[in-house]
This record gives C-alpha cells, sequence and structure tokens, in this order.
C-alpha cells in the first residue's frame, strides 16, 4: 500500500513540475504562498496544511525516524529555498534558511 501512495504521489509531482516549467513564472500572489513568506494576517489551516505539502514534497518526513529531526526539516526547507529562488527571483523574502 505505502508503494502506491508513494507512486501516486511521484506521478503527482512530475506532473506537477512539468505544469512549472511550461509556465513562464510565477504570479506575485503564488509567489507570497510560499511557507516562509513573512505573513501580514494570522497564519490559517491552509496555510500550514500547505506548508506541510511542501516540505514533504522537498523530502520532509514528518512520521520518519526522530533521530534525524531536525536535519531532515532543515534539508527540505533548503530544497524549498532554493526552488523559491529559481521561482521568484523578483521576490525578497523576510526569512532565510540556516546555511549548513
Amino acid at each position: 500500500m505505502n508503494r502506491i501512495v508513494r507512486f501516486i504521489a511521484t506521478i503527482a509531482l512530475l506532473a506537477g513540475g512539468a505544469s512549472a516549467f511550461a509556465a513562464p513564472a510565477l504570479t506575485l500572489q503564488q509567489c507570497n504562498d510560499y511557507p516562509f513568506v513573512k505573513l501580514t494576517a494570522p497564519v490559517t489551516h491552509r496555510q500550514l496544511i500547505n506548508e506541510l505539502n511542501e516540505l514533504e514534497a522537498f523530502g520532509y518526513d514528518p512520521s520518519g525516524d526522530e533521530d534525524n529531526y531536525p536535519d531532515d526539516l532543515e534539508i527540505a526547507q533548503r530544497r524549498l529555498w532554493a526552488q523559491y529562488a529559481a521561482d521568484c527571483p523578483q521576490q525578497n523574502p523576510i526569512a532565510t534558511v540556516p546555511a549548513r
């Protein structure tokens, strides 16, 4: 069962990645939806779920081995940060991901 879920998730990510390459650039709103962009309003449940989904897409497993925490979280954050920098070079986010 776990393999089926991972297979479906991989296909979804590949499809999403292909559509991202087809798009010329992200809109300002899409760039502002990245999890670490400083918000001006309280965080919503949708934003928390979005952040967790984004981090999981970049390798973070919240149910994984606790011995790897927080290293695996920081790795996923750096990968997400790199994707943000590639997608939104015109933006200047407030928060930064710690370097290793």
